[in-house]
């Protein structure tokens, strides 16, 4: 059965067979699963509320000097047990790793310790799966160094794949807040122009900016929280600027900032920042079209060109065929 189940995956017909049909499965899982899916944005804005008790209750304890109480959500117990038990927090750990999460969108203890748990856990499995690869099931005629390099570059992949997760996820959350925040500008400059303090159009705007941007949704009502709760309003937006990752924001919040402190005008700052990331969005939809013909060239020549040549020259080789 073991040898039957080998030799299956050295069959190239039938490992065409399968990929095409993980293809297809995945395909109608894309299409399809937008359709069942549930609410993310109440979701999602249920762990905003959450957060936000959570620096209520900071700053309350914080100004009583009473014990610390937090609110996050707490790490499984396996999890946490294996992290504790091989100190991974001093033998994987990285600096940038709390920051990266945060600007992911995972915060709080539990995503930390779960991060910790896959950088161990990741390089094992691709170790272990990559040796079984190598050494038991393909029989692979090379020389054992050969092997072994293939088994460490394995390991090494595993444990750059929490990294990669994580860079993917920030970068999908940054193209989303990067869409949706020039019309949340404007959002907000109506809420300032209007008479709103600062708190209360954040507030609004993150309302109303949910059914474009989720996560930008989730920044703004962290930010209102902590103006409202934070003594210093510099670090509220210190910290949405550190939490998004995009110059952009950071832009915008350097000028709340010298709007807080010079007193200058809020809506004018606003208006001039809202116009600059409308053109950083045009210009970047330009860029990404203007790129599109050079991207369009090698599937083109590998894909469409034979396929044409096929229907162009096709009858003709099967009459000059029959002729002779």
């Amino acid at each position: 059965m073991f040898e039957l189940i080998i030799e299956k995956f050295h069959d190239v017909r039938f490992m065409t067979m399968l990929l095409a049909a993980i293809a297809a499965s995945a395909t109608a899982y894309t299409l399809i699963m937008p359709l069942f899916a549930g609410e993310s944005l109440s979701k999602r804005m249920k762990a905003v509320a959450s957060e936000r008790e959570r620096i209520r209750q900071r700053e309350r304890d914080r100004m009583a000097k009473a014990e610390r109480v937090s609110l996050r959500q707490a790490p499984k117990q396996f999890v946490s047990k294996v992290v504790e038990d091989f100190n991974l927090g001093k033998w994987v750990a990285q600096e940038t790793a709390r920051d990266k999460l945060v600007m992911a969108g995972y915060r709080g203890q539990a995503p930390y310790v779960t991060f910790l748990f896959f950088r161990m856990v990741m390089p094992l499995a691709f170790l272990i799966a990559s040796g079984l690869y190598v050494f038991v099931i393909s029989h692979m005629q090379q020389a054992t160094p050969i092997k072994i390099a293939i088994c460490i570059a394995a390991c090494y992949l595993g444990m750059q794949a929490p990294m990669l997760f994580l860079t993917n996820a920030i970068s999908k959350r940054q193209v989303s807040i990067k869409r949706a925040f020039p019309d949340a500008l404007d959002l907000l400059l109506i809420c300032v122009e209007s008479g709103m303090s600062i708190e209360t159009a954040f507030r609004k705007v993150s309302i109303e900016i949910g059914s474009q941007s989720i996560a930008l949704a989730e920044e703004f009502t962290l930010t209102t929280a902590e103006l409202s709760y934070l003594q210093d309003r510099k670090v509220a937006y210190e910290n949405l600027a550190k939490r998004t990752g995009l110059e952009g924001v950071k832009s915008v919040c350097l000028a709340l900032q010298q709007s807080e402190r010079y007193g200058t005008p809020l809506g004018q700052s606003l208006r001039v920042m809202a116009q600059e990331n409308r053109d950083m969005r045009m210009n970047e939809a330009e860029k990404k079209a203007a790129a599109l013909p050079p991207k369009l060239t090698v599937p083109m020549i590998l894909f469409f060109l034979p396929v044409l040549f096929v229907v162009i020259l096709g009858p003709t080789a099967i009459k000059i065929s029959a002729m002779q």
